[in-house]
């Protein structure tokens, strides 16, 4: 669902104009987008739930990971529309406005899906409209400073939300539309906020991440490596470390202690994760690392497995003419396809899931699915080259980034006389 900022490579030439100069789009950043929307898709479309009672191999896999994936991407997309640098103050009222048009299309766009029924899929897109206005004064950031700012909101944010959680209204945990949020402003602002399916404070932590990696030299072979063998590690660790504190060190039975909660129940979020934040009478639900938990360890090792993802989409690239070329191209070209018109596609498969034509067993309603997103893309990127939604995005964004420019360009000559 990138909104869609057009991803372009590392300038060569320095930027002189309140806009980068375009230049080719990575594969490797739109094959990722494409993995990302066809993990959504998976959840959204599979069985999580095995015949024995536990998650599927599909559910495993891709929940909680894919919309993480989403995010970190948009905030790689934000890094590259900014010039790939912090953002210095003569380009912040034009920046600003470039994403909050964006944050304001995205958003309306995910209030009209509103209708989509919410046990189908809970849709991700007013969230990420908060994430592009969160994104504002990060990007006036230098990229160490935000990469410390990150890891603080994983792990400072959660803590603040188990903190008051209980004071919280429970969220309702349904798709919003304009005429809820007219009636309901407070209640819908928390669960934007703080506790619903992709809460946008905690998740700021993704856009922070994704706006560093943006910054990164990401055609270098070396740098994709590095977050391939970095993310993996993260990944890993979150998920060893919340095993050894739930399963080894007590922390089931102070869950078990400290809860209502069956402990079948508490069993189940640890395993299929929360619908929105964990925040319950106990600090051991910060050791919880479940899809959607938005506790620290579900966000760093969430982080850790976007930057794998990105890092070996990136590496794939660079196999260019080798004897895996063909190979990889089969597999990436579609992909990032698919991945460069995100934004039309997730709204397709909402439709499509919520229509009264989807009567397919799930993995053949998905795999159809699959094959019609790739060929879209395929036909798009041949023919117009962008899609729809992604067009009329980037053209709001456009004319407020100019109309801002504009407006100041008389009062800086003025200045300059």
């Amino acid at each position: 669902m990138n909104g869609d900022e057009l991803i372009t490579a590392a300038p060569t030439t320095p930027i002189t104009t309140n806009r980068p100069p375009a230049a080719p789009r990575l594969l490797g950043i739109d094959a990722a987008r494409g993995l990302a929307l066809l993990g959504m898709m998976a959840v959204h479309s599979l069985v999580a739930v095995g015949e024995d009672g536990s998650p599927t191999l599909s559910y495993s896999i891709a929940a909680g990971r894919s919309s993480a994936l989403f995010a970190v991407l948009a905030g790689v997309g934000i890094a590259f529309t900014t010039g790939r640098a912090r953002v210095r103050r003569g380009r912040r009222g034009a920046t600003a406005a470039a994403l909050a048009a964006r944050a304001g299309a995205v958003g309306a766009i995910g209030l009209l899906l509103g209708y989509a029924d919410a046990e189908y899929a809970v849709v991700i897109l007013p969230y990420y409209a908060i994430l592009f206005l969160l994104a504002i004064p990060l990007v006036f950031l230098p990229t160490r400073t935000l990469a410390a700012l990150g890891v603080l909101i994983a792990v400072a944010v959660p803590a603040g939300i188990e903190l008051v959680g209980s004071s919280l209204p429970s969220p309702s945990l349904d798709n919003p539309t304009l005429s809820g949020l007219i009636d309901n402003p407070g209640g819908w602002t928390i669960e934007l906020l703080l506790n619903g399916e992709f809460p946008a404070l905690p998740w700021a932590a993704y856009i922070c991440a994704g706006i560093v990696i943006g910054r990164l030299r990401l055609t270098s072979a070396n740098v994709a490596a590095a977050l391939l063998v970095t993310g993996a590690a993260m990944a890993v660790g979150a998920r060893i470390l919340s095993e050894i504190l739930i399963f080894h060190l007590g922390g089931l039975e102070h869950l078990v202690t400290g809860s209502s909660l069956p402990r079948a129940d508490i069993l189940d979020l640890i395993s299929y994760g929360a619908d929105g934040s964990v925040a319950g009478s106990s600090w051991w639900w910060l050791a919880v690392d479940g899809p959607h938990s938005s506790t620290p360890l579900d966000l760093l090792g969430t982080i850790g497995s976007s930057a794998a993802v990105i890092g070996a989409m990136l590496f794939l690239g660079h196999l260019a003419g080798t004897r895996w070329e063909k190979m990889t191209n089969v597999v990436m070209i579609p992909l990032a396809a698919a991945g460069s018109m995100t934004l039309t596609l997730y709204v397709l498969h909402i439709w499509f899931i919520n229509s009264p034509y989807d009567t397919y067993q799930p993995w053949t309603g998905y795999i159809l699915q699959v094959c019609a997103a790739l060929t879209l893309g395929m036909f798009v990127k041949l023919t117009t080259g962008r899609g729809p939604l992604e067009a009329f995005v980037t053209m709001l964004a456009n004319r407020s980034r100019r109309a801002v420019t504009e407006r100041a360009s008389p009062t800086a000559l003025a200045h300059r006389g």
